[in-house]
């Protein structure tokens, strides 16, 4: 179940898009801040606690090192993993710097999934409006069927795929703490930059605040 949630929820994604075609963007923005707040709180409640427990003395700096090759991906996906695409270009051809950034990011999300499978559930939420987002993009870019279908669904399996290498690749778990604090910096960046950037102007409203407070507290029982 943990390789398929966020395999699904990119597909179902794909699915609104293509098939319902969306055109509230409040709602969606709703939905971003809840994912950001959901998967903010996971990575705080769950991960950061794991990671300061080991006996490894520089997790800060993995942190810090995670938040900084975020930012580094951002320069080349123009902040697509938090929902932050513009323009109605026409499309050729697959953007090859947002298609490799994108699934580096999404491969590297999978990884601590095999000893936190609650994190399945907040990576796959944070995905789906996501994938919304981008096939409604792509469609209005014009670029074609075939390559959009292509893009979103190897996007879809390399959150699974890095699950799939950690459980079966034993020398990965040696440097599990790494790899994890490395993670927590990532979803830290995207996570706050979702809550901030889901309104308008950076503004909170009554309906945002409580998007996001139902994320803490989802997280909470989980």
């Amino acid at each position: 179940m943990n390789y398929l949630l966020p395999l699904f929820s990119v597909l179902i994604g794909y699915g609104i898009a293509l098939f319902l075609k969306p055109k509230n963007k409040t709602n969606l923005k709703l939905l971003l801040a809840f994912s950001g707040s959901f998967l903010l709180s996971l990575t705080v409640m769950h991960l950061l606690p794991d990671v300061y427990q080991s006996e490894n003395h520089n997790v800060g700096i993995f942190i810090m090192l995670g938040i900084l090759f975020q930012i580094i991906l951002e320069f080349f996906s123009k902040g697509a993993e938090h929902g932050h695409v513009h323009g109605h270009d026409q499309m050729s051809h697959i953007p090859w710097l947002l298609f490799i950034s994108l699934c580096i990011h999404a491969f590297l999300e999978g990884f601590p999934v095999s000893h936190h499978h609650n994190l399945a559930v907040g990576i796959a939420i944070h995905h789906l409006p996501i994938a919304i987002i981008l096939t409604t993009f792509f469609i209005n870019s014009s670029l074609d069927k075939k390559a959009i279908f292509a893009f979103m669904i190897t996007f879809a399996i390399m959150t699974p795929l890095g699950t799939i290498l950690s459980d079966y690749l034993p020398i990965l778990n040696d440097y599990y703490t790494e790899i994890t604090a490395i993670v927590i910096g990532i979803l830290f960046h995207i996570s706050s930059t979702i809550i901030f950037e889901s309104s308008e102007g950076h503004k909170f409203n009554i309906a945002k605040v409580s998007m996001i407070l139902f994320g803490i507290v989802l997280a909470y029982f989980i």
